[in-house]
């Protein structure tokens, strides 16, 4: 046999072993399947390499083995209600209750009362909050964000870190090291650290062409948690950044929404924060979650929960789709990034078929003109089912909400993508509250009187050339 006899066979052999590993891959459903086979064998040599590269969502063996162990040794989160409460369990009503239950199959945490909120949709007003209560810290501020640029925001949450911690305050911090890779390399990264600030970087890249042998270099942690005294916390859309966003300054201003929180709710961020701190940080946590939070029948009904690629599969999306299937009257969604799966796309539809006033708004200028693509695929299927489409045109929308009959409310880091769904470690808090979800439906309102109406007349008129390159991005969704 000549040596380009056993090349050919042994590519051969290689290619046949990536394609049965594609096949028996769990967690994958069959259009990805089909997608995957087809890559492998229409490209061969570079189909095998993009599907090691992509074709699985692997954050490495260690890593993922750090996550369970420490998952394995977080304290349950208990609630300890006042004596006087006439409603310790904090019940949400029946309708809606089974929302909170899917929650808590994510991250085990319960539904909480007993909590204030004030809705953000200022940056430099939520930057200026956080700096404020970091300012007033008395025992330990705790701080996550994917994306922590040397801006003028981002140095202020710096500055108010180095303060905090010259004062006795413990302080810990982390970034995402894809995401913040601009402050992690810089001075001020230093200078928080000489100051007493404890830091820590998530899913660090190292060696960026040896990464891809331990795992996807493209897994990130997408989360934004900011915890201080047990007590305070913070959950939304918003980096640790400027809206004028000088990394992509063409599609500013970036507009987000954030939600502080005070009360018992914030403990279970805290917990959130305390996993991903103890994976990349030798440092024991454990020993402050072990307190009970203590909750009241009165305020905020909230619940936390954390969703990412060593999390069970197809959390995200469940809790998307459950909202969407539980509406009655309403649903009014904002995103940047739509790339659904068909269950998700059939959900939405379903909704707005059974009558329900179903409004999703997009960014009319999309950072990422791949995902711009594939969303406008859907546009059509979502316009012939009732849903009416909006595009902002104030900036780049990057506020990720929904809201459903007036009531109940979902604020986070998560996009309806796929990569929020497989990829990206997200957190988010679900709510059960009349006067904050008005107030959320107030900004969605404002969102949707600075957006342009898509229209059945627009789809339909858009050219052969860019139907076909909407549909064929779409089509690469998964394979992602």
């Amino acid at each position: 046999m000549s040596y380009s006899t056993l090349v050919y066979v042994g590519l051969a052999l290689i290619e046949l072993l990536v394609t049965v590993r594609a096949i028996l891959r769990p967690h994958r459903n069959p259009a990805s399947r089909i997608a995957w086979v087809v890559v492998i064998a229409v490209i061969p040599v570079l189909g095998v390499v993009v599907y090691i590269l992509l074709g699985e969502t692997n954050i490495g063996r260690r890593r993922v083995e750090r996550s369970k162990e420490v998952l394995a040794r977080m304290p349950a989160t208990t609630v300890e209600t006042s004596s006087d409460s006439k409603h310790p369990e904090n019940k949400v009503p029946e309708p809606y209750d089974h929302l909170f239950r899917t929650a808590h199959s994510i991250s085990g945490f319960p539904t909480v009362g007993g909590n204030s909120a004030q809705l953000f949709s200022v940056s430099d007003e939520t930057i200026g909050s956080m700096v404020s209560d970091i300012d007033a810290a008395r025992d330990h501020v705790h701080l996550l964000f994917y994306i922590w640029l040397t801006d003028n925001n981002g140095l202020r949450v710096a500055d108010a870190l180095r303060r905090a911690a010259a004062r006795g305050v413990t302080c810990r911090a982390m970034a995402d090291s894809l995401g913040s890779r601009q402050m992690i390399g810089s001075e001020h990264w230093e200078a928080m650290k000489n100051a007493g600030v404890h830091l820590g970087v998530a899913l660090p890249i190292g060696n960026p062409f040896l990464r891809p042998l331990h795992g996807r270099i493209d897994l990130r942690n997408h989360r934004k948690i900011v915890v201080i005294d047990h007590r305070i916390t913070y959950c939304g859309s918003q980096n640790c950044a400027d809206a004028e966003f000088r990394v992509k300054p063409k599609f500013a201003p970036w507009v987000d929404a954030v939600i502080r929180f005070e009360g018992p709710i914030a403990r279970q961020n805290q917990h959130l924060f305390a996993s991903d701190w103890m994976t990349y940080v030798d440092e024991d946590l454990v020993p402050m979650l072990s307190e009970p939070m203590k909750a009241e029948s009165s305020g905020v009904v909230a619940q936390a929960f954390g969703t990412g690629p060593t999390v069970r599969h197809s959390a995200m999306p469940e809790m998307f789709e459950s909202l969407m299937f539980t509406a009655r009257r309403e649903i009014v969604i904002s995103t940047p990034y739509y790339v659904p799966d068909e269950s998700m796309q059939n959900a939405l539809c379903a909704a707005a078929r059974r009558g329900v006033d179903t409004t999703i708004v997009f960014p009319a200028h999309n950072d990422s003109s791949v995902v711009s693509a594939a969303s406008h695929s859907y546009y059509a299927e979502l316009l012939a089912a009732g849903v009416m489409i909006r595009e902002f045109v104030g900036g780049l929308l990057h506020t990720k909400s929904f809201t459903i009959d007036g009531v109940v409310t979902l604020i986070g880091s998560a996009n309806m993508d796929r990569r929020s769904f497989d990829l990206n470690y997200e957190n988010n808090i679900l709510l059960f509250d009349a006067a904050l979800t008005a107030d959320m439906r107030r900004l969605q309102e404002d969102y949707i009187s600075k957006s342009n109406t898509v229209t059945h007349e627009i789809v339909s008129g858009w050219p052969v050339r860019t139907r076909l390159w909407n549909n064929a991005i779409a089509m690469l969704g998964p394979v992602l």
